[in-house]
Parts: structure tokens; C-alpha cells; sequence
């Protein structure tokens, strides 16, 4: 009987391993609806954030290309800043003419040997890097062999170069030869929106200046030096300029580079770098050619 006894509570112990595993994976469950909500709520406010962000950011470049036309007489400031609250948000916005920048589409191959020379490559890599960069842009002959095509593909490279103009300044990524650390500093003075062989040298930083053929150390700090007393005697820094001057410009451009940075209350912030083109067509006040933001959690 005492036998037949132990027997019987034996599924009773059963039954209670049992139960305690069903609550533990109940437990594990909640655990895991309770991890889905929180991050599902989390990702909601940052989607929200994005969303109002992005409007605010809409709201800077219209602004901005009101100051840009606004201004009497037709004249176009080349660059400016201005801040503004909208809803939750603090936004500072800096816009800059794409003048001051040299074109990959556009520019010369001197010039492009010069910004490659001013960045710190040695003068015989300067040339062959900017052959390059032409040779990635250049339309091959029909009917005859590329030999640029032919670079790339000895290099083992995947890809031939464009045969046609840059499409975004990132581009230059591709090109076959640049180093990395060089590509990564022509980033912040290149631009393909302006279409101009010319550089503004309102608008232009030293390193741009320097690539200018015929530019020296001499004529260089001339022209930085009264660039600084005068900011927009363009006329008096074109005569300074000597034996540079035909590459350069004073002629402003309709495309600008306009950097926003939103900040919200809660702590959160969005930067913006966005290329424009602001025409003279009132019901077009502005046309987005590139749009690059990023979240900061």
C-alpha cells in the first residue's frame, strides 16, 4: 500500500514541472511584449521627430530662398545665416553659393590638377589624377577602344568609369587612382550643381584659390588679405588676381549649399545639408538637387 502510494503522488510532481515551465515561458513572453512595446513606442517618436524635423528643414529652405531673392535691386547675397523656432524645434540655418566650389563637370583640367596640388599631392600625381577625374567624365570615341575603360579593368576593377558627367560629387569615389585620404578632402570644395568652369572668388576658401593656374603664395595672401577688408569689392580682388584671373569669376550662381541643424526640446537634433537651385520663377521658389540629413539619437 505505502508503495502503490509513492506511485500515485508521482504525477502530481509532474504536473507541478509542468506548470512551472508554462509560467516561465508566459514570463519570457511578457518580457519580450513588454521589450516590443517600449521600442515600437521608441521608434514612434523618432519617426515623429524625423517627420517634423524634415518639415522644419522644408521651412528653412523656403526662407532662405526668400532672403536670396528678396533683396533689392536683384542682388543676390552669396551667403548668410539665420535661426528660427518652429513648433518644438530651434533651427539655425547657414547657406553658402556653390561658386566657391569647383565643379568636376566643369572645371579644367589645370584646375583640377591645381585643387589636387593645394590639397597635397605632388605635382606629376596632381596631373594624373586630374586626367582621372577627365577621363571619368569623357564620352569614348564610337568605334574606337576606351582607354580609360581599359584602366579600370586591368585594375581588376568591377566597374568602368561614367563616360559622362559626374552625377554627385561622391562620385569621385570611384575614380581609379585617387587615394582615399585625398578624396576625402576634395569632398568639402567640389561640387557637380553649378555647371561653371569658373570660380567665384567671393565665395571661394584658400585651397580653391590655390588651385587657380598662375596662382602664387604671393598673390594668394594678397587676395585673402582684401577679401577680408573687402568682402564684395570683387572688381579690386579680379585685379589682384593676375595671371589667374581667367579662371576666375565674380558672377554669382543660383545654386546654394544650406546647412540646417534642428534641435529639438527634448534633447534630439537633425542636421541637414541640402543643394538648391533658386530660379526666378515665382510658383518654383526653389528646386532640391541633393538632400543628405542624419539623426542624432
Amino acid at each position: 500500500m505505502i508503495e502503490r502510494g509513492s506511485r500515485e503522488r508521482k504525477p502530481d510532481g509532474f504536473v507541478i514541472v509542468a506548470v512551472l515551465w508554462i509560467l516561465g515561458a508566459l514570463a519570457t513572453l511578457a518580457s519580450i511584449y513588454a521589450v516590443y512595446i517600449i521600442d515600437t513606442a521608441t521608434a514612434g517618436r523618432v519617426q515623429d521627430d524625423r517627420v517634423q524635423a524634415e518639415a522644419v528643414i522644408s521651412a528653412g529652405l523656403e526662407l532662405t530662398a526668400m532672403q536670396v531673392t528678396a533683396k533689392p535691386g536683384g542682388i543676390r547675397p552669396d551667403n548668410g545665416g539665420f535661426d528660427f523656432r518652429m513648433g518644438n524645434c530651434f533651427a539655425s540655418v547657414q547657406f553658402s553659393s556653390e561658386g566657391g566650389r569647383i565643379d568636376l563637370n566643369a572645371a579644367p583640367k589645370e584646375v583640377l590638377a591645381g585643387l589636387f596640388a593645394a590639397l597635397g599631392a605632388r605635382p606629376d600625381d596632381s596631373v594624373n589624377y586630374a586626367d582621372r577625374v577627365v577621363g571619368w567624365r569623357t564620352k569614348p570615341k564610337r568605334g574606337q577602344e576606351d582607354p580609360e575603360a581599359a584602366l579600370y579593368q586591368t585594375a581588376g576593377l568591377r566597374y568602368a568609369p561614367r563616360g559622362g558627367p559626374f552625377q554627385h560629387p561622391g562620385e569621385l569615389w570611384l575614380v581609379h587612382g585617387l587615394p582615399e585620404a585625398l578624396v576625402e578632402r576634395a569632398m568639402s570644395v567640389v561640387t557637380v550643381y553649378t555647371g561653371k568652369a569658373e570660380i567665384n572668388i567671393l565665395d571661394a576658401s584658400p585651397d580653391v584659390l590655390a588651385a587657380l593656374p598662375g596662382m602664387t603664395p604671393d598673390i594668394l595672401h594678397a587676395v585673402l588679405a582684401q577679401r577680408q577688408l573687402t568682402p564684395q569689392n570683387g572688381q579690386l580682388l579680379l585685379s589682384l588676381l593676375g595671371p589667374a584671373s581667367p579662371n576666375a569669376t565674380i558672377e554669382p550662381t543660383k545654386s546654394l549649399r544650406v546647412d540646417v541643424r534642428v534641435r529639438f526640446d527634448n534633447g534630439r537634433q537633425m542636421s541637414s545639408q541640402v543643394v538648391i537651385f533658386v530660379g526666378d520663377v515665382d510658383n518654383e521658389p526653389y528646386r532640391v538637387l541633393s538632400w543628405r540629413d542624419g539623426m542624432d539619437e
